[in-house]
């Protein structure tokens, strides 16, 4: 076994604080299984009780499902014995390693849709517990990024395995800028210019807890106060489809106009899902300059210095202040805008970042 992998399922129980009695469930795909032994061993160690299932979101299991789901007119209803194990369960890892990462490709954008929907409260319940989500680096996802098996490998776990203390203290700088702003506003280039209020919400110093790798500060909108338009310049990967150049204008909070220029109806189907995925539900900003191109991995991909990600759909609990309104929604998508170029952004009438460069980095020209 790769030694890395021994190092990741380290820092995973360390993210989960695992410890003894804990009763432990990691969702995985088969291809993943060394990073799951691992994680068997670790927990061994510590007295925690592991259980490992399939990840109901990729892979052919699902697939054959939900397949068969559609055919037969399902009509998707929570299902109970998954929300009672994650309601018993203590702490949450969810690996992402695909065999196949286009094996959701042919299922129906509404059948997806409507199965996430009756796995909302599973989320909410697992998102209330100690939770950490990882990459571990399989051919396929290497063959998606246009990467060797080798470079990839290299590549996930240079932004994994990193000094996180230090990691932690550049993005803590940003932080002491967004927690006391009241107003947000990002251009980028002639399709974006949108201005939120994030007002009384918190920012979060991701580094390595929930994300492995984290690498982001982000916080919340105010769900009505979004205002603008956005050009979405990178491709969004999901459920084995990919959906390019999205454009979204907001008024009163909504979105109100929208277009891609490939799969526009999986677009529109999960805008549709819910009231709350026409919302922002998150803005983070990209800070891990160990990744450093591009892989149709939006774990990863957010998590780039030079752009700006919005998600529509859910916001997560610690982002919302006490008193302001949190967007529910059965989804949360993220999007990203590239920044590196013709750039800023603004906290409260002040450029705190241009062309990619932050106010307290070296080089920055406001």
């Amino acid at each position: 076994m790769d030694p890395r992998i021994r190092e990741h399922a380290l820092l995973i129980a360390d993210a989960l604080d695992l410890s003894a009695g804990d009763d432990f469930v990691i969702k995985a795909e088969p291809a993943a299984d060394e990073l799951v032994t691992a994680l068997y061993e670790i927990a061994g160690e510590r007295d925690a009780h592991p259980l490992a299932i399939r990840t109901n979101r990729s892979g052919r299991a699902i697939r054959a499902y939900l397949r068969a789901a559609d055919e037969a007119g399902v009509e998707f209803e929570t299902p109970a014995h998954q929300q009672a194990l994650i309601e018993a369960a203590d702490c949450h890892a969810i690996v992402r390693g695909h065999g196949n990462v286009t094996e959701l490709g042919d299922v129906d954008p509404d059948v997806n849709a409507a199965y996430e929907k009756a796995h909302g409260p599973i989320l909410n319940e697992r998102l209330s517990d100690r939770w950490t989500l990882t990459q571990y680096p399989t051919p396929a996802n290497a063959q998606l990024a246009e990467m060797s098996t080798e470079a990839y490998e290299n590549f996930v776990y240079d932004a994994v395995l990193k000094d996180w203390d230090a990691q932690a203290e550049f993005q803590e700088n940003l932080v002491e800028v967004l927690d006391p702003g009241e107003e947000v506003r990002i251009v980028s280039g002639e399709g974006t210019d949108v201005r939120m209020s994030i007002a009384g919400n918190l920012a979060i110093n991701d580094t390595d807890t929930h994300n492995l790798p984290g690498g982001e500060v982000f916080t919340a909108p105010v769900p009505d106060s979004v205002e603008g338009a956005v050009h979405f310049d990178k491709p969004v990967y999901r459920r084995g489809r990919e959906i390019t150049d999205v454009q979204l204008s907001f008024e009163g909070g909504e979105v109100v106009e929208h277009s891609a220029e490939k799969n526009e109806d999986l677009l529109e189907t999960i805008l549709d899902t819910d009231a709350g995925a026409r919302r922002l539900g998150e803005l983070g900003i990209g800070m891990n300059r160990d990744i450093d191109r591009f892989t149709y991995n939006m774990l990863f991909d957010e998590k780039m210095g030079d752009t700006v990600h919005m998600a529509v759909g859910r916001a997560y609990d610690d982002n919302v202040g006490e008193g302001n309104e949190q967007n529910q929604s059965a989804q949360h998508v993220d999007m990203i805008v590239d920044m590196g170029e013709d750039s800023r952004i603004e906290v409260d009438g002040e450029v705190v970042q241009r062309d990619g460069t932050f106010r307290f980095e070296d080089g920055f020209e406001g």
